[in-house]
Formats: structure tokens, sequence, C-alpha cells
């Protein structure tokens, strides 16, 4: 990617992100945007992006492959990995060669490269010293991020969780939790829909979330909208194509 596309690509989605932030917008789609995007202009291969729960715990909210979403699970279960030091710490954790560093998450590390993933690196979700999640982006080749592409990833964080935790919000943790754990459910709705789509239309699981969220922008329905019609039977997504 040379300079000036890549400063077009970031430039780009600052605009696009700012413009979603002016409106009402769907936070799970939001998330699953960032995390492609940071992959994309990072020259990455795979993300995950996590969001802590009502009561403290991460949960798994996007990611932009199967691949990605089982990694992510298994540090969640063993309670170790890079991204969960970023959200303890607060601050960027970046894996240059996961086969070095494998003694320091064993069982973390050992899936990461079992799917093909060498290097990795966390990014806080933060604001005001207030932590709400990690994102993560893997890469199937070992090097670490430098501090240019660090710094591009934190940017496009910080700004989406100001618009998670935007300040009409921000004076009450009851209206935060509630918008998180509406986020978290959504996406509970949106893994059990693209299920019912891969066993009755014979999709991948990562072609079904594609369809789901096709239909979604092209109906301006909410993800989680979506994935209660698939779910009922009552949506057919199947044919939904996705808008440039």
């Amino acid at each position: 990617m040379t300079a000036n596309s890549r400063e077009a690509q970031l430039s780009a989605a600052f605009v696009k992100l700012a413009d979603t932030l002016v409106t009402d917008f769907d936070v799970v789609d939001l998330l699953h945007w960032l995390v492609e995007e940071c992959t994309r202009i990072l020259d990455t291969e795979a993300g995950g992006l996590l969001l802590v729960d009502a009561v403290g715990v991460l949960q798994l909210i996007a990611s932009t492959s199967e691949e990605a979403q089982l990694v992510e699970v298994l540090q969640l279960a063993a309670g170790e990995g890079p991204c969960l030091d970023c959200f303890r710490t607060g601050t960027a954790v970046t894996v240059g060669d996961m086969q070095v560093n494998a003694g320091k998450w064993p069982k973390f590390s050992a899936e990461a490269i079992r799917r093909g993933f060498l290097s990795v690196h966390a990014t806080p979700l933060r604001l005001r010293g207030q932590i709400i999640g990690t994102m993560n982006l893997f890469s199937t080749h070992t090097g670490e991020l430098n501090p240019a592409d660090i710094a591009v990833a934190q940017a496009l964080a910080d700004v989406a969780t100001i618009g998670i935790l935007q300040e009409r919000t921000i004076k009450s943790s009851s209206i935060i939790t509630a918008q998180l754990q509406h986020a978290l459910d959504s996406r509970i709705l949106i893994e059990q829909a693209k299920g019912v789509l891969a066993a009755t239309s014979g999709m991948t699981m990562n072609d079904a979330f594609i369809a789901i969220r096709a239909y979604a922008r092209n109906h301006n329905l909410t993800l989680a909208k979506v994935a209660d019609g698939v779910i009922a039977r009552t949506l057919d997504v199947t044919t939904a194509t996705i808008g440039k």
C-alpha cells in the first residue's frame, strides 16, 4: 500500500466514523466496521473486538473471520493472552512473534499459531481512564506494528469509544451498562442467526453474517432486528447484497 493510498483510506475512515456518530447508530455494526477497517488499513489478516459486560467480564462482540473468533474465544476461556493484558493495563500490547513469546500465553499462543497467526497487536478501547474493551489485530507473518500503525489503531479505537460512551451517557453508569449489555445481547442473537442460515441455506458462517449485515443496511434495520427475524423465520436475507 502506497503512502498516498493509505492516507486516503485513513481520511475516509475518520470521515465515515464521524458521520456515523452524529446519528443513531448500531453499536455492533460500528464495531464490526471498526475492526474490519483497521485490519484493512494496517495490512493485517484478521481481527476481533471484545467488550466488557455488566459484571466486568470481556465478551467477544465482533470479528473478521471464524478463525479470529475461535482464537478470541479460546483466549477468553483460557484467561490469558495479549488482549487480556491490554484490558488489565489499559495499554497496547504488541507481539511480533507468537512462537518466541509462546511461553507467556501457552494456550493462546498454541491456538493462534495453529490457526496461522504469527503476530498480534491489542489496542485498548478507552476514554478518560475508563476501559471498555480491546481490539486485536492478527497477522499471518511475524513482525510488530510500527509506531505509526499503533497510533492509527489507537486513534480509530478512541473515536469509536467516544461514540459508544457519548457525553450524554457518561453521566449515568446505568445507561452505559445497559448500552454495552445491549450490544452483547445483540451479538448472541447474531451468532444464533448465523447458525440458522448455515443450517438452512448451506452458507458459511462468514457469508451468513455478510447477508445479515447487507439486509440490515439495505432496509435501515439494526443487526439485532434482522437476526431476530432470521431466527423467527420471518425474514429472508439469503438474496441480500451489500452496497459499497
